[in-house]
């Protein structure tokens, strides 16, 4: 049997906690990465809230809903990647390696390139469905019409980073979130408070720092391939059998992250139908929650990547390992997020905005978000696990159910609780995703004994 590989070729330890170690190292340097992604969306929404009116806080959350949706659809180019990278490093081929980045790459540009053809219909018709006042639409679509020019180099991006986690070079990832938020997050005050931009600087900026994080992402690449022996072929990358699989694998994970954003997007829309403070508070505690996730991200990465490398090399052992390390690790760091909000939320809500009724607003529901984290972190870590093992297909249909069962929640509890109960629903939608995952885990533990008794 095939040796699980590290990054250096060496096999993955055999102790548990030489398990915990290899864990951490994996998922710290993801955290941190990921801890700069929210920083972005706080700026935003901080910067916005320093002008006197709140529809521009609102504006901000309705077009990051549209971008949620228009971005996040094309997460499979990044969790794809990551999953069948992975198997291909952990069985250490490298032209599989090289192979899965070029297509990704491609595919990247491709629909890049046909979401910017499409600008127009997408900003006059996914705007009026959210529902928002007049002002806060009319800011949002300022706002669209900027960032949408910069999808191309989000999904080729998306790519990037989901090669360089598969390969195990979370250092890289962070230097490239590093650079693409920080580099955002300084050119949002520059236009803002030193050009007198409003809205149009902040998605300006966006613009600028997502294409200097693609031009970096691919020099991070061509570093790490002149590590690797061989050289890409353009026959291999048109290879019909292989575009099949990776399209199939991605069209289940388009069709399971659709219904992930539509979750959020409901939320996002029943706030706007509700009025301007309350969508500019469950805003603020939406950026939150952000965070939480990007953090508890970092256990999840580790779990696809792990996970990944014990598939490829067919290791039983090492697959139960990476599941069971990474999530006691996520569970430890929700616990300790959870108890941050709770001493913390008010200070943080402040932060944001200095607008009294949008304090209050975002300070009343703020319990909900102290619950999250615990709710949450079972759904990121099982999704790590089957994005790792390219169980793309269970994915989709446990998200389609989950989906399905918390708008029937959402059906009950937002008219009898209004902004309580859409939180609630929110909660129930975790545990729902947790429950539609699990009935698929028995069946993935037998798949992956069989393929490592017929190794």
């Amino acid at each position: 049997m095939t040796d699980v590989l590290d990054e250096t070729g060496a096999p993955l330890p055999q102790t548990r906690r030489g398990w915990h170690r290899r864990v951490a190292a994996i998922a710290g340097p993801i955290i941190l990465s990921n801890a700069s992604v929210p920083l972005v969306g706080t700026v935003d929404t901080a910067v916005m809230g320093r002008l006197p009116d709140p529809a521009y806080i609102g504006a901000v959350a309705v077009a990051a809903l549209v971008f949620s949706y228009i971005h996040w659809s094309f997460a499979f180019l990044k969790m794809g990647t990551t999953g069948l990278a992975a198997q291909a490093f952990g069985a250490g081929r490298p032209d599989a390696l090289r192979d899965v980045l070029g297509r990704a790459l491609l595919l990247g540009l491709g629909f890049g390139l046909l979401v910017v053809l499409l600008q127009l219909p997408i900003e006059h018709l996914a705007l009026p469905l959210v529902g928002a006042s007049e002002q806060v639409t009319a800011f949002a679509g300022r706002y669209v019409a900027i960032r949408i020019w910069s999808t191309p180099a989000v999904l080729m991006t998306y790519a990037v980073i989901g090669w360089l986690l598969a390969v195990q070079n979370a250092r890289a990832v962070f230097a490239l979130q590093l650079l693409l938020n920080g580099l955002n997050v300084a050119l949002n005050l520059a236009f803002v408070f030193g050009l007198g931009m409003d809205i149009d600087g902040v998605a300006l900026a966006s613009v600028i720092a997502e294409y200097a994080a693609l031009a970096f992402g691919l020099w991070l690449i061509a570093r790490e391939l002149r590590r690797l022996p061989g050289r890409f072929h353009l026959g291999r990358l048109a290879e019909r059998d292989k575009l099949v699989a990776l399209l199939k694998v991605n069209l289940d994970l388009f069709v399971r992250t659709l219904c992930l954003v539509t979750g959020f997007a409901v939320f996002t829309a029943k706030s706007a139908q509700m009025d301007d403070v309350t969508l500019a508070g469950n805003a603020i505690l939406q950026n939150l929650l952000q965070i939480v996730a990007n953090g508890l991200d970092g256990f999840a990465h580790a779990a696809e990547v792990l996970v990944g490398g014990a598939l490829g090399a067919r290791s039983l052992a090492a697959f139960r390992s990476a599941i069971s390390v990474s999530a006691q690790q996520a569970a430890v760091l929700a616990l300790l997020l959870s108890l941050a909000l709770w001493a913390l939320g008010p200070a943080l809500v402040a932060l944001y905005t200095d607008i009294p009724a949008v304090q209050a607003a975002a300070g009343r529901y703020l319990p909900w978000m102290v619950l999250l984290p615990l709710f949450a972190v079972g759904a990121y870590q099982i999704d790590g696990v089957f994005i790792g093992a390219t169980a793309t297909a269970e994915m989709r249909n446990a998200m389609i159910a989950a989906l399905l069962l918390y708008l029937a929640v959402l059906h009950l509890l937002l008219p009898r609780w209004g902004n309580d109960g859409l939180w609630l629903s929110l909660l129930a939608y975790m545990l729902l995703r947790i429950a539609c995952m699990a009935r698929y885990y028995p069946r993935l533990v037998r798949s992956v004994g069989a393929a490592g008794s017929a190794a």
